[in-house]
């Protein structure tokens, strides 16, 4: 199960196979309460001051999580623009405003650095978004990630988007991972996916290893406010801890994303072990849908 199976979240994906990027949106349903922690040294993001404890709006109508480095920020306007002509936005004097957070992965370096989701593109994933399981592996904004580079270019293996979900109780809980790592990846049991040792050591990073960036949204129909969210958002960093390594680096712009989008009462430390939990089996089915796809995208080299 992905993280369609929250009642009422939807996700679309946009894929570039030949320009090898894409854009993936992740729509909750509403009302929802939103927040969102990174910790990677290098982000590229869009309106996440709005997630922050004590402003003013509390829910988002999308999340986009984009492909191209800095300019596939632009592909979030093409979902905001969407969303207003459904007439679907923050209510305001001049009409309805989306609210559109995003954050991308930089995937210049591998396909075509020409590549780049804009508004139109954006509008494609929000206007394929459904209830349907996610499709996983190379596909949306994972369509030209990769893992595993802090060993140098030759240790490139492919990343992805994957997702999971688990019941807890009557509530459930889900994510989705684009996995766009400097580090090797692991399962939460310790099992090498890329090949790499368990604890990081020599050799030391390669003189250039590729910018990268793990983006995850949570989601669950647990009743939480943005401070108990919070939470939820440590235990599934620590998730990308253990799966990514080394991870957090000064290459990457991990960030996740959390939303609350239901009233069920759920006890806030299940909660935390399972967003740990799924985001953790996220990561592992990016990988492994990638994998099995078959094919690693080859440098551009400046093309």
């Amino acid at each position: 199960m992905t993280i369609t199976a929250v009642p009422g979240v939807r996700v679309g994906h946009w894929s570039d196979l030949e320009g090898l990027t894409g854009v993936t949106v992740v729509i909750p349903p509403e009302p929802n309460v939103t927040a969102v922690e990174v910790r990677g040294a290098a982000p590229g993001t869009r309106e996440t001051a709005l997630l922050a404890p004590g402003m003013k709006v509390e829910g988002v109508h999308a999340i986009a999580l984009c492909g191209g480095s800095a300019f596939g920020l632009a592909a979030a306007s093409g979902v905001a623009e969407a969303l207003e002509a459904e007439g679907r936005g923050y209510p305001t004097l001049a009409g309805p405003v989306p609210i559109v957070p995003a954050a991308v992965i930089f995937d210049l370096a591998v396909g075509s650095n020409r590549a780049r989701p804009g508004p139109a593109e954006g509008a494609a994933a929000y206007r394929a978004a459904s209830t349907d399981p996610v499709e996983m592996g190379t596909v949306g904004a994972g369509t030209g990630a990769t893992v595993a580079g802090w060993r140098g270019i030759e240790h490139l293996r492919k990343g992805g988007v994957g997702s999971a979900s688990l019941h807890l109780g009557e509530a459930v809980v889900g994510a989705l991972a684009v996995v766009n790592a400097v580090g090797d990846v692991f399962t939460l049991d310790g099992e090498s996916l890329t090949g790499g040792g368990l604890v990081p050591g020599p050799p030391p990073f390669a003189p250039a290893p590729l910018e990268s960036t793990t983006l995850v949204v949570l989601a669950t129909d647990g009743a939480f406010g943005r401070s108990a969210l919070q939470r939820l958002l440590v235990r599934a960093h620590d998730a990308l801890a253990v799966c990514l390594r080394p991870g957090h680096t000064r290459y990457d712009g991990d960030a996740v994303f959390a939303v609350s989008c239901g009233d069920r009462s759920v006890d806030p430390d299940a909660a935390g072990e399972a967003a740990f939990s799924v985001v953790g089996r996220a990561i592992e089915a990016a990988i492994r849908s990638a994998t099995a796809a078959g094919g690693i995208p080859a440098l551009e080299g400046g093309g």
